[in-house]
């Protein structure tokens, strides 16, 4: 996959390095990637497997991209700290978003998103409860001042839901519209949003969907793709050019971390990074023209945090 182009005629991705950042625990995984104030920060779920267990978060930071520091952990009794995302406020603090699950035993209850900040990467606020219950509001987006995230909604056999909120400080969130998907049971799940320098709002979500929606972002226009997204992710180049990550498959089928060039109505897989199995959610910054890249694997036996750097073009 390193020779050939893809259909628009661009270079196949080529990956430049791949290292392993982080593994000190049982299961790590579900990542995110921020670069801020010359350093590199990487968050990511600790537990002793994916499931059903409670997890805690660990707050990562690098000057280089080769030597990792634990800056931060952050727990809360007997909740299950999951999927935290990283994002920077207009006022420079550091805000950190993540679901909040709650068992007995190993049956789900009931669950809602949690929301914690720092002004240094190492002092981090308690984690406060957002929304209602059975929400979790996946990761944020700002713009214009403004905070931007889907909730997901529904769990098990429940339909899932998604909806679009916006906030001005990540505390206090206001409903903007309920996406409504043309055929899914499964209807939205996990969600990425971006905006493009005219205001338009384009929307990666899991399963296999993309939206775009202008201001007010009440209406939205969807396209399903052929792919099964898990953990979805996705930048838009300097240039313009959007690019996607998610769980995928490779070519013999099996569960993979994909790479993939995408469009407004298109999704088109280009390169399979080393991974297997319980693997994917990644983190993507453009940097130094490169794409900076973090995500979990359990293909060399261990669930794990790795970081690559990708040439695009």
């Amino acid at each position: 996959m390193t020779t050939a182009n893809l259909s628009d005629g661009t270079p196949t991705p080529q990956t430049l390095s791949l290292r392993k950042i982080w593994d000190r625990a049982p299961h790590s995984a579900f990542t995110d990637l921020l670069r801020h104030e010359d350093r590199w920060w990487c968050t990511f779920r600790e537990a002793p497997d994916h499931g059903t267990s409670i997890g805690t978060l660990r707050v990562l930071c690098s000057t280089d991209g080769e030597d990792w520091e634990s800056t931060a952990t952050l727990e809360e009794q007997e909740v299950d700290l999951r999927d935290p995302k990283l994002s920077i406020m207009p006022d420079g603090r550091l805000m950190l978003i993540a679901g909040g699950s709650i068992y007995e035993g190993a049956e789900y209850r009931t669950r809602s998103p949690r929301v914690s900040f720092s002004a240094d990467g190492r002092s981090w606020t308690t984690p406060r409860k957002l929304l209602a219950e059975d929400h979790w509001l996946w990761r944020v987006t700002w713009h214009k001042g403004r905070a931007y995230s889907v909730s997901k909604l529904g769990e098990g056999d429940h339909p899932r839901r998604a909806f679009l909120y916006t906030s001005t400080d990540g505390i206090d969130w206001r409903w903007i519209t309920e996406f409504f998907l043309p055929d899914d049971i499964w209807n939205a799940s996990e969600t990425t949003l971006r905006f493009m320098p005219d205001g338009e709002l384009i929307a990666l979500t899991r399963p296999h969907w993309i939206g775009t929606s202008n201001p007010p972002y009440k209406n939205w226009q969807w396209t399903r793709i052929d792919a099964n997204l898990g953990g979805p992710n996705f930048i838009r180049l300097p240039d313009g050019a959007l690019w996607a990550s998610a769980r995928g498959r490779n070519e013999d089928g099996n569960s993979a971390t994909v790479l993939a060039r995408m469009t407004r109505n298109s999704y088109e897989p280009a390169l399979c990074l080393p991974s297997g199995g319980d693997c994917s959610y990644p983190g993507l910054v453009w940097h130094d023209d490169l794409l900076w890249m973090t995500y979990y694997s359990s293909h060399e036996g261990k669930t794990s945090i790795y970081l690559a750097r990708i040439r695009l073009r």
